[in-house]
């Protein structure tokens, strides 16, 4: 009874219906809308995990730069160093023997 009840309903609900497409058309546009929401909750999910993999890249990049950036002054600390007139006159005493020639070491030459 309960059946022939729901058929008669459906039937009548098809007939007064003014739009049948859309009774027709429902359980597709739900698939539809679901197949929807899963891509873009893939896709926010993708996108999240990209993000934070490229993060984590610029990171260890940023560390990296700072690193060459440290050592970049220590070489131009060390340059200085290198040439400062103390250091090329210990050079030249120790390696070469070099040394400031006393008063009575100089002579003057004129033309």
């Amino acid at each position: 009874m309960s059946m022939e009840r729901l058929g008669l309903w459906a039937s009548t609900l098809r007939a007064e219906w003014p739009f049948k497409l859309r009774l027709r058309w429902w359980p597709m546009t739900m698939i539809g809308l679901f197949m929807a929401c899963l891509l873009t909750g893939l896709a926010v999910v993708t996108t999240t995990h990209m993000t934070r993999t490229q993060f984590a890249e610029l990171q260890r990049l940023e560390q990296e730069k700072n690193q060459l950036q440290t050592e970049w002054g220590q070489l131009l600390l060390e340059e200085g160093a290198w040439s400062t007139p103390a250091r090329i006159e210990q050079i030249a005493t120790e390696r070469l023997e070099m040394r400031i020639p006393d008063v009575n070491d100089v002579e003057v030459i004129r033309p």
